[in-house]
């Protein structure tokens, strides 16, 4: 289920930056990204670089990156964000969100053709610099036929209490354990 981006004033201001927060994401390094650990989910060639895990600040990570971490800090209610990346020919399978407490939001900052997520019975492409809102809950997947590689700028934060659908928060999600994964990347050495 997609949501009208317009409904949330934030993605003005992403949108209005996208291209600083793309010539950060350039700077950085392929060692800098890890593998998504549900590797049951996708073939291959998906990795991902965390700025913010369940609202645990990645210190380094954001470092790297302080114009982007500027911009997803004044997201009311932002709980996770960071880049994700297809490497051409990567299909993520059909799966589901953990939590009706939060959407998603993708920044588009490289996007070939080729490039789309399914959310529900609705698909969409990606656009470099336009936001795309979803309820990851809904069944979805995404692919990237293309030979080149895939980047948004993900992004949960908390669903607005103008969206009154009732919700349950999924309390199996072992924020430590993502924690660390995200964490994994090698520092740096700029």
């Amino acid at each position: 289920m997609f949501f009208d981006k317009s409904e949330f004033e934030f993605t003005a201001t992403l949108e209005a930056n996208w291209l600083v927060i793309q010539k950060e994401l350039e700077q950085l390094q392929p060692k800098n990204f890890v593998d998504w650990p549900e590797k049951y989910i996708y073939n291959q060639g998906w990795e991902v670089f965390g700025l913010y895990a369940f609202s645990n600040r990645i210190e380094d990570n954001c470092r790297l990156c302080p114009e982007t971490t500027k911009l997803v800090e004044m997201i009311p209610g932002m709980t996770t964000a960071g880049f994700s990346s297809l490497a051409p020919g990567t299909y993520i399978g059909p799966h589901f969100g953990a939590t009706k407490a939060v959407l998603r939001c993708h920044l588009g900052l490289i996007v070939p053709d080729e490039c789309a997520i399914r959310v529900d019975t609705e698909t969409r492409s990606w656009q470099e610099g336009k936001c795309l809102i979803f309820d990851d809950t809904f069944e979805h997947e995404a692919w990237n036929k293309s030979d080149k590689t895939r980047i948004v700028l993900l992004i949960d934060f908390e669903r607005p209490s103008t969206l009154t659908e009732p919700f349950e928060i999924n309390e199996s999600i072992d924020e430590e354990y993502w924690l660390k994964i995200l964490s994994q990347a090698e520092p740096s050495s700029n």
